[in-house]
């Protein structure tokens, strides 16, 4: 967080399928979710938190371990909490995503929501907020700080809701 005039400036990160961020500081993570799943986790003690955004649930039998797949996404995100200090039992998460949208195939939605729920559970880590499944697509803004999220619901997601912040960096 930065000052100016004495304004607050919280950073801002938009993730894309398979990015993960924690943040030791106040910030606003956004995700663009079709299918996709993201979870936020934020300690209600150090007042910090991460999000992650994954396409798929499982890594398969090659063992692949990349960001894409919730049972490799999700236990990261705790431990890359755990390793800025937090405790699993101050950490509480929200699900956002896993929708049946126009383009996905079979029930990868459903089976993204269903894997963040056990590993949540496994870990003891209450779920206190979600907004998943249905037919629209979702952008999802999370604060680290005060935990508080904000979904916005659409019938149509197009290519550069996934990429907001390309057109500023070009």
């Amino acid at each position: 967080m930065t000052t100016t005039n004495n304004a607050v400036e919280i950073y801002r990160y938009h993730l894309t399928p398979g990015q993960m961020l924690t943040c030791g500081r106040e910030a606003m993570i956004s995700a663009v979710l079709g299918t996709c799943v993201a979870v936020c986790l934020h300690d209600r003690r150090l007042k910090i938190g991460g999000m992650n955004h994954f396409l798929y649930p499982k890594s398969g039998f090659f063992g692949s371990i990349s960001n894409d797949y919730g049972d490799v996404a999700i236990p990261a995100l705790i431990d890359k909490l755990r390793r800025l200090g937090s405790r699993v039992q101050d950490l509480e998460a929200q699900i956002f995503g896993g929708g049946d949208t126009d383009f996905s195939r079979g029930a990868t939605g459903e089976k993204n929501v269903k894997i963040a729920r056990k590993i949540l559970k496994k870990n003891g880590i209450a779920i206190v907020s979600e907004d998943v499944g249905g037919r629209k697509g979702r952008r999802v803004i999370f604060h680290t700080g005060t935990n508080e999220s904000l979904v916005m619901k659409t019938h149509r997601i197009r290519r550069g809701d996934y990429y907001p912040y390309r057109e500023r960096l070009n």
